[in-house]
């Protein structure tokens, strides 16, 4: 190989390299495979495809899985908190209190808890969870990370 043929492919590397830091990863969820079939085969892919997430992430086999086509709202946003609550904002007309937890097991992922409690009483009514992941920062670096819905589930 020429020298120059060299020098030409370092630098088209070193040119995919850099402009490579500036592009965001988005790292989602596997989706589960799109078949066409019966009622009963869609309900058997569906339950092994709820078994292997129930495998790979244990602490959602307590809840139903709620598909994101469903929530109300926008799946980024740059508060997990307020995400999660607006992604779920009829559940404020059920009545009752809400009790909201994040907690933050890696510097990139947020898991946000609701719990609806009934009022009157104090006994648990509906518990919700969202799962987030970060998917960036906005335009300057001293911003916020941009956090998106990868997973959500209700537990009653």
């Amino acid at each position: 190989m020429s020298a120059k043929l060299k020098i030409f492919l370092i630098v088209i590397l070193s040119i995919f390299a850099t402009a490579g830091a500036g592009v965001y990863i988005i790292r989602g969820q596997p989706s589960a495979p799109i078949v066409e079939t019966t009622d009963a085969q869609t309900q058997q892919v569906a339950a092994i495809h709820q078994s292997q997430e129930v495998v790979a992430y244990p602490e959602r086999s307590d809840y139903k899985t709620i598909p994101l086509e469903k929530l109300n709202s926008s799946l980024q946003g740059s508060d997990p908190a307020t995400l999660a609550l607006n992604a779920f904002d009829d559940i404020g007309s059920v009545g009752g209190t809400r009790k909201v937890e994040v907690a933050y097991p890696q510097r990139n992922q947020a898991f946000v808890t609701i719990t609806q409690i009934k009022g009157g009483d104090d006994s648990v009514g509906i518990k919700y969870r969202v799962e987030m992941n970060t998917f960036g920062r906005s335009l300057f670096i001293s911003s916020p990370p941009v956090w998106q819905i990868v997973w959500a589930g209700v537990r009653s």
